[in-house]
C-alpha cells in the first residue's frame, strides 16, 4: 500500500476501529486514551476532539503536543514487517500506535504497554 495514501487517512476512523477493537477484547475506551495519550502527549479529551475531526494521520502526528521518548523501546512485528527497521518516520509513528493498541487488546499491562520501569 502506498505511504502516502496511509498518512491521509481520518484519525477519528482509526481511533474508532481502535476502540472497537480494544472493546471487543474487554478493554475500555480509558484504557485506550491512556496509552494513546502515553504515546503522543494528547489529553483525553484532545483525542475525542480529534476523533471528531478531520484531521488526518499526518495531521494527528504532526501536531501531536509531546511525543514520547519512550516510544522507541517499542519493538516487535506488526502487519509483518519489524516496528523497529521502518525507516520513514511517519510511519514508524503509526506502527507504534498499532503496536500499543495490539497489546492492549491482548491483555498486556498498561504499565508495561508505556514502557514503565520495572519496579
Amino acid at each position: 500500500m502506498n505511504s502516502d495514501r496511509v498518512f491521509e487517512y481520518p484519525f477519528g476512523d482509526i481511533y474508532r476501529l481502535y476502540l472497537a477493537k480494544v472493546e471487543r477484547k474487554g478493554h475500555t475506551r480509558d484504557e485506550l486514551d491512556t496509552v494513546l495519550s502515553w504515546l503522543t502527549g494528547y489529553t483525553a479529551s484532545e483525542l475525542a476532539d480529534d476523533a471528531t475531526a478531520a484531521l488526518t494521520l499526518r495531521e494527528f502526528f504532526t501536531q501531536a503536543p509531546a511525543l514520547n521518548p519512550n516510544r522507541e523501546l517499542i519493538t516487535g512485528v506488526i502487519c509483518g514487517v519489524r516496528v523497529e527497521d521502518i525507516d520513514d518516520t511517519l510511519m514508524r509513528e503509526i506502527r507504534y500506535m498499532d503496536k500499543v493498541v495490539d497489546e492492549l487488546a491482548r491483555g498486556k499491562k498498561i504499565a508495561s504497554i508505556m514502557r514503565a520501569p520495572r519496579s
